[in-house]
């Protein structure tokens, strides 16, 4: 049997159910290591030994330690794929996918992620996280009308980007109702083999 990977992860971080998604998908063995975020965890000297930043996800695969989501994308689909299905190898399609990357960087932590980190921790509410949210669903939707998935006929990094944080939109106040197509991509990434949800957090009153 393979060595597990070992996957740093704060369960209610979307951010780390990128990582937890991703290798699920691929079918690899895991060992989960819950990180204390509330308790600082994360800004110790053992975990800063791994990830200078402080943050999650980190995985350690062997002697390789990757931090950060969407570079824990790439190296897994490139390191655990062989069919190249995760990470495509045509310059067009890396493209796109990048993209989708950038976006799930930008615009999608901005606007949904930040909306639904302000009610999980009662932080302050920025009501940018509303417009950028907004744009960005209407974007999706546009671009899913005639296809099924983001960036390439079939599934890939870039629909595992941004996946979690707009499923998980409703907990940050912004209901998912108006974009139907989002609503069907997100129904059809959950019936993928391999799937596994983040834990759903009450949605604000």
């Amino acid at each position: 049997m393979p060595r597990p990977i070992r996957l740093h992860r704060f369960a209610l971080s979307g951010h780390a159910h990128r990582a937890e998604l991703m290798l699920a998908l691929l079918r690899l063995p895991v060992e989960i290591i819950d990180v204390d975020l509330p308790g600082r965890a994360q800004k110790q000297p053992a975990f800063l030994a791994l990830n200078a930043f402080g943050q999650v996800p980190v995985i350690e695969d062997g002697d390789a330690v990757v931090a950060d989501s969407n570079a824990i994308l790439v190296y897994l689909a490139l390191t655990h794929d062989p069919d190249r299905r995760w990470l495509p190898a045509d310059a067009r399609t890396q493209a796109e996918v990048q993209r989708w990357l950038s976006v799930a960087a930008g615009q999608l932590a901005s606007g949904p992620a930040a909306a639904r980190v302000a009610v999980l921790f009662k932080r302050p509410h920025d009501p940018r996280c509303f417009d950028i949210a907004r744009q960005l669903f209407d974007v999706m939707e546009a671009h899913l009308a005639n296809r099924e998935w983001l960036a390439a006929p079939h599934a890939t990094i870039a629909d595992v980007a941004m996946y979690t944080y707009t499923a998980h939109a409703p907990e940050g106040g912004i209901s998912l109702d108006p974009w139907p197509r989002l609503r069907a991509w997100l129904a059809r990434f959950e019936a993928l083999p391999g799937f596994v949800g983040m834990k759903r957090s009450p949605l604000p009153a």
